[in-house]
């Protein structure tokens, strides 16, 4: 990891970045007044103006398609869009060569570089890119006498890895909903992961371990789901699909069977859509150009309209599921039109929540507040 100026935990980004003028309008700096004089210009001209080159990369989402294809603007911007990996997504930022302007993280890898090893060379935007519920991700054997959550409590728990976004919301959720909390498990780690041809590979921070709890290393060469079939576990927490489920082997089934039903009671109780992955932009760049942050908010947001849009108006017509619309009305009658919601308004139950988990699970040295992580400038941005 690249050392920054500012390791100190107890910072804020809020606290640093003033002091370089990042809160002042954006025609205030030499970047700024440049840009307001070459658009003038331009328009005077009747010339296209310069724009800032920005390489993006993330999963091709169909809410992000439009960013990648063009037919969504970041304004003032150029962009080149790199499809990838979240393994590799998070080495890049982490441990790589840094060279992408505006970047798709896992958000628990993200927060504990942040809090525990003052990572500030990315900060972060309130854009969420990837939410997933999560009582699907529990997978158990059949012959193990599982059938509810409480009947995990002293089972072997094959995970890849450990502190992943996925990871810490199955604990936490398990610890809120049923009582049943990670020192009440043994865990099974593993290095090789069934599914990493979908996730890529575990960054170091989603392998920190923390104290007080019953842990040992899988055999080398051996993924979770050779560990669930041959019996040397109970259980598998996995965030996507691990190969045994894949595979439909007959003695491997997720714990919840109906986990639609379960995850939309979850969220009628709740209110948390979890979120799993967010966008951060370098730094420097955040410095130099302030008006940068609120452009990529705005026009990630523009791009996932558009696929809400497209989903109620013709998506059922060109997908093959063939309940598609009835599907996607029933979401929007529980979850609201605006049902995969960007910005802290609409996600701050969800990021305090997670928080807090952090903290409960041993993994953070200190709490995270909204408002210490996040950019003041970023706060009040809205999805409409």
């Amino acid at each position: 990891m690249k050392p920054t100026k500012d390791q100190d935990n107890d910072v804020s980004v809020n606290d640093v970045l003033p002091r370089r003028g990042f809160l002042k309008a954006s025609t205030a700096t030499p970047f700024g007044l440049a840009m307001f004089h070459a658009e003038a210009h331009a328009q005077e001209a009747n010339v296209e103006p310069k724009r800032l080159p920005l390489t993006v990369a993330g999963y091709p989402y169909e809410r992000v398609t439009a960013i990648q294809d063009g037919r969504v603007k970041i304004d003032r911007c150029k962009v080149d869009f790199e499809t990838s990996k979240i393994g590799e997504l998070n080495q890049h930022v982490f441990s790589g060569a840094q060279s992408r302007d505006v970047t798709e993280v896992g958000l628990i890898p993200y927060l504990l570089a942040f809090c525990n090893d003052g990572f500030r060379d990315y900060l972060p935007l309130p854009i969420f890119v990837l939410k997933v519920f999560r009582h699907k991700s529990i997978f158990v054997h059949t012959d193990r006498g599982i059938s509810n959550p409480e009947d995990l409590r002293g089972r072997k728990v094959a995970t890849v890895g450990y502190s992943s976004s996925g990871l810490t919301w199955v604990r936490g959720i398990l610890k809120d909903e049923y009582g049943v909390s990670p020192e009440e498990i043994k865990w099974v780690i593993t290095e090789k992961d069934s599914a990493a041809g979908q996730t890529g590979g575990a960054s170091k921070w989603e392998k920190l371990l923390p104290p007080k709890i019953s842990v040992e290393k899988a055999p080398a060469g051996k993924d979770e789901s050779d560990l669930l079939l041959e019996g040397t576990v109970d259980a598998i927490f996995h965030p996507a699909e691990p190969r045994a489920y894949v595979e439909r082997h007959p003695k491997v089934q997720r714990l919840f069977r109906d986990s639609r039903e379960v995850e939309q009671r979850y969220f009628k109780k709740t209110g948390i859509y979890p979120i799993m992955h967010l966008v951060v932009i370098r730094r420097e760049l955040a410095e130099q150009h302030q008006w940068l942050p609120k452009a990529v908010f705005d026009a990630y947001c523009k791009s996932k309209q558009l696929d809400l849009s497209e989903s109620k108006r013709i998506r059922w017509a060109y997908s093959s599921l063939p309940w598609y619309g009835q599907e996607f009305n029933e979401t929007v009658k529980l979850m609201g039109p605006n049902f995969y919601s960007y910005g802290i308004p609409q996600n701050r139950k969800a990021l305090e929540t997670v928080f807090r988990y952090l903290n409960d699970q041993g993994l953070a040295k200190r709490r995270l507040s909204v408002e210490k992580l996040f950019l003041e400038s970023t706060l009040e941005l809205e999805d409409a």
